[in-house]
């Protein structure tokens, strides 16, 4: 009897860890999605050296307002482009695997390995800000009517980015309190058993 019930722990020892491997591997079904990602810069390599090809062809017979609304569109896909990257580098190092090839890379981004999912949240929507700001920026500077009720609706969404992106914030410093108070509450019950 006791043999039988040393074997069914053992099988369902056995099943657990091959489950757990498997869920745990399960976590590379992202890396051709961070790659399709990493391709998607292509169309926008494609969109920022046309937008600024049109920007040198024309430069001696456009005034400085469309030449602002150029460059405003320039640094708007600049500004795609790197949150592409960051969601990449953060997202493949949370979730998938460690970027070890750049372990001693001399040009490694300062933030690469450092950026957890809260901080990540963080660059994104910090990212959405600044590519919906330059959005109302080109906005505004276009000539002609204004229509108020599309324009509205963009400041809207742009308000909402702001909050949402100092709700985060704030989330984030609540649980980064909350984590330090349950780890020094951790320490001081350890000290105390050490004591007993």
């Amino acid at each position: 009897m006791a043999q039988q019930v040393k074997e069914q722990v053992s099988v369902n020892e056995r099943v657990e860890d091959l489950l757990e491997r498997l869920i745990f591997g399960g976590r590379w079904l992202l890396a051709p999605l961070y790659l399709g990602l990493m391709l998607s810069l292509l169309p926008l390599l494609y969109r920022f050296f046309h937008n600024f090809y049109e920007l040198m062809l024309h430069m001696t017979d456009t005034d400085m307002h469309h030449i602002t609304l150029s460059i405003l569109e320039l640094l708007d896909t600049v500004l795609l482009g790197n949150l592409i990257i960051i969601i990449i580098f953060a997202g493949y190092e949370n979730f998938v695997s460690k970027i070890n090839v750049a372990a001693d890379a001399e040009d490694r981004p300062h933030w690469m390995g450092r950026v957890d999912y809260s901080g990540l949240k963080i660059k994104l929507i910090g990212s959405l800000v600044a590519i919906s700001v330059i959005e109302l920026l080109k906005d505004f500077m276009l000539e002609g009517e204004i229509d108020g009720k599309r324009e509205s609706w963009r400041i809207g969404i742009h308000l909402t980015f702001v909050v949402s992106g100092v709700l985060f914030a704030v989330m984030d410093l609540i649980a980064d309190k909350r984590e330090a108070i349950d780890l020094s509450n951790e320490k001081e019950m350890l000290r105390m058993r050490k004591a007993e």
